[in-house]
């Protein structure tokens, strides 16, 4: 037969090791005929007939295997119908199509620029040449083959080898017929010919539930959004000068379903959003949602990073919940995971059989502390694959920023390494040059695609300008963990009260770096896990006391500058660490101090956001002035907050002993009356409720500095809130 296909070929077609099996299967011609060749294994004849069924020509059987070649009398669509003794059935061949990807694609992939590269990688169900079907890409450069499986093809490589576009090192291939819902994975034999274990899809929309791993076709946009409102108003106010209040929660552990299942994203949506916003909160913070196979690595481990976790629903369910929040006034956070990847056989390690997304070197490509992979920041297409990934969330989900974790082992090299155990920088340092210009690229990728929405850095080091513009030499981040406040106050108010006295600088010494970088104060998951204990049981004394020390404690981080982040079930007083496997102590809602403290929280945050002194100069030192910062003796602290043009000030005022103090004498800028509009001991909260019968007048003489007094009445583990009425 003209044009026929040499034996050599064939067996490398039917054996799955043909270098280019688009150069052979499908429509070409050859020495002047139209000739068609398939592989189609289980069939005994094989036909190829037009679009309408007539038939074009019996092709002949070239391999038992299923190898079937033959000439057909023009060049024209057609279909495949097979049969065997036991049944007959039709064949879509994908070989039968064109490529989907294009020139400008391969030139942004190839710089390693192209925002939406989620756009064009994964699996997107299309409408191609006339035809519906599904179109894979992915990204395996020094892969010998790359094919997708799955149920369709019965899971045989050979079937659906990809064509791979050289210039790039991606794999792609139509496959007609394929819809959203199809189960699949990549088979990937590497360039010294090794079957590598089955891969999910590194830009996968969907996943299977654990312990089943492979990635699902879905569309992820055109969800019907109806958060237009929210949308259009993001950002009309700068970050830093909004309030913010986020309530961080894991949402496999905020609360169970019957027969302690996970609750789904649209049961989530029903109660844990008006929980939230009845709270006052502003923000939800979720830990990771990307899929991740372990359970007990809350997230942290993701190999999904375009996937939302299965163990909640759908994609489209997630973005229910996000669409949700936002309607109720709600903006939604999520914590992202670009410093380590876990190094299961279905992921990103070793992805087409050499080290890809991460080093090779284990001194720059291993995390000791997780025992996962480290990507390599030096590689132009990882930094695109995870700059898309940030911006592919944003933009499909909605949300409104993303608190990118564990930055500080990105920056340094030595991180948590031993001597030998790590390589310097091209100078000498142990800086990663390359994850900070990662990081700033992100952050200006992030601002600049998406100028409403905020990233945040949990940084624990002392590393600078965090939180400032890449133009001025900064990390360009939004904002920062203050991590050393955390510390410090936390270590503070676990002494004991009559020991406080000689730790006062813990509350202290805050301020003397508070206005360096655009602080988030974290009262986070990781101080209530692995053998702390939860912050209730954390405070010192009898029943009375630790309550009080708390109360005290969550009003004087609400009046402190920047912005508040609380862990759930620390918004009412949990009385035991949290534990992932379960749900909070909800029967503690209700239950008498526990209240107290849940109906502080709320009034924190409504006044917090109700006082514009409160949220609107957090990052500036103009904001912000002490009263009393050395009054150790009493662990007695006062300070001022400051707002915009006319927004009163408020004074707070903490006393961390068990002492009431009676006429205590503070100075104030202003003459007349200041309302007590929070009082952390009173009796709606479960205090003495001593305080100042609604407020104090201060009246002209110098104290403190400042050009009126007045003498307050503190109450014992107590923090005070006066606002100036406007009236002198």
């Amino acid at each position: 037969m003209a044009g026929a296909l040499s034996p050599g070929a064939i067996d490398a077609i039917v054996e799955g090791r043909h270098g280019d099996p688009f150069a052979v299967l499908g429509l070409h011609e050859a020495d002047g005929a139209f000739v068609v060749r398939a592989f189609v294994p289980g069939a005994d004849t094989l036909d190829a007939v037009t679009l309408d069924g007539d038939l074009l020509a019996h092709l002949t059987r070239r391999h038992a295997a299923g190898f079937f070649e033959g000439a057909i009398p023009r060049r024209t669509a057609y279909r495949l119908r097979a049969a065997n003794r036991a049944a007959a059935w039709s064949v879509d061949d994908a070989y039968a199509y064109g490529p989907v990807l294009g020139s400008i694609d391969d030139w942004l992939v190839g710089e390693g620029t192209h925002a939406k590269l989620y756009d064009r990688l994964g699996a997107h169900p299309i409408d191609h040449e006339g035809t519906a079907g599904v179109h894979f890409a992915v990204w395996a450069p020094n892969a010998r083959r790359v094919s997708v499986v799955g149920e369709f093809n019965a899971w045989d490589g050979r079937r659906h080898a990809m064509r791979k576009r050289v210039d790039t090192g991606v794999w792609e291939i139509f496959v007609p017929a394929l819809r959203a819902g199809t189960i699949y994975k990549y088979e990937i034999v590497g360039v010294d010919g090794t079957l590598l274990p089955l891969k999910a899809d590194p830009v996968g929309f969907r996943a299977e539930l654990r312990p089943s791993s492979a990635s699902i076709v879905c569309e992820t946009a055109g969800f019907p959004w109806s958060d237009g409102e929210w949308m259009a108003a993001r950002g009309r106010v700068a970050p830093t000068r909004a309030p913010m209040s986020l309530y961080e929660v894991h949402l496999g552990s905020w609360r169970r379903g019957e027969g302690d299942r996970w609750l789904t994203y649209d049961e989530l949506a029903d109660t844990l959003v008006p929980y939230a916003v009845d709270m006052g909160f502003t923000h939800l913070e979720l830990m990771p949602v990307n899929e991740h196979p372990l359970d007990a690595s809350w997230g942290y481990q993701p190999i999904g990073l375009f996937a939302p976790t299965s163990r909640h629903g759908e994609p489209a369910a997630f973005a229910r919940f996000v669409d949700r929040c936002h309607r109720a006034g709600l903006g939604v956070i999520l914590d992202w995971v670009p410093a380590h990847f876990p190094v299961d056989p279905h992921g990103l390690a070793r992805f087409d059989g050499t080290a890809l997304y991460e080093h090779a070197d284990p001194r720059l490509g291993f995390h000791p502390d997780w025992n996962t992979a480290v990507f390599d920041f030096g590689r132009k297409e990882v930094v695109n694959y995870l700059i898309a990934n940030a911006l592919f969330w944003i933009d499909r989900y909605h949300v409104d920023g993303l608190r990118v974790d564990a930055v500080a082992s990105m920056l340094y090299l030595d991180y948590s390494r031993k001597a030998g155990e790590w390589l310097p920088n091209r100078h000498g340092g142990n800086e990663n040059l390359d994850a900070i210009a990662f990081l700033r690229r992100l952050n200006e990728a992030v601002y600049g695609h998406h100028p409403g929405a905020v990233t945040i850095a949990e940084e624990s080091t002392a590393w600078p300008a965090v939180s400032r513009p890449t133009h001025g030499g900064g990390l360009g981040f939004g904002f920062k963990w203050n991590m050393g406040w955390m510390h410090d106050t936390l270590a503070y108010v676990h002494e004991d009260p009559v020991h406080r006295r000689w730790h006062h600088d813990r509350m202290t010494f805050g301020l003397m770096y508070a206005f360096t970088e655009n602080f988030v104060l974290p009262l986070s998951h990781d101080e209530v896990v692995h053998g702390k204990g939860s912050l209730l049981a954390r405070m010192p004394g009898d029943e009375w006391q630790r309550f009080a020390s708390l109360r005290a404690y969550y009003a004087f981080m609400w009046a402190y500058p920047g912005k508040k982040l609380l862990f759930m079930g620390q918004e009412f007083a949990q009385g035991v660490e949290w534990n992932v496997e379960t749900g909070l102590e909800w029967p503690l809602l209700d239950a008498g101090r526990h209240r107290g403290i849940r109906a502080l929280v709320r009034d924190c945050n409504r006044l917090y956001r109700e006082q514009r002194a409160l949220h609107e100069r957090d990052c500036e030192p103009d904001g912000f002035r002490w009263i009393e910062v050395d009054d150790r003796e009493r662990s007695v602290f006062a300070w001022l907050r400051f707002g915009g043009d006319g927004a009163p000030p408020v004074v707070a005022i903490a006393n961390f002993t068990p002492v009431p103090r009676e006429g205590y004498r503070i100075g104030l800028p202003l003459p007349g009356r200041w309302r007590e509009i929070l009082n952390s001991d009173a009796a709606a909260y479960g205090g003495s409720d001593r305080g100042n019968a609604g407020g104090v007048d201060a009246h002209p003489g110098e104290s403190h500095g400042y050009p009126c007094c007045a003498d307050v009445s503190l109450p014992p583990l107590g923090t005070l809130w006066l606002v100036h009425d406007g009236r002198a």
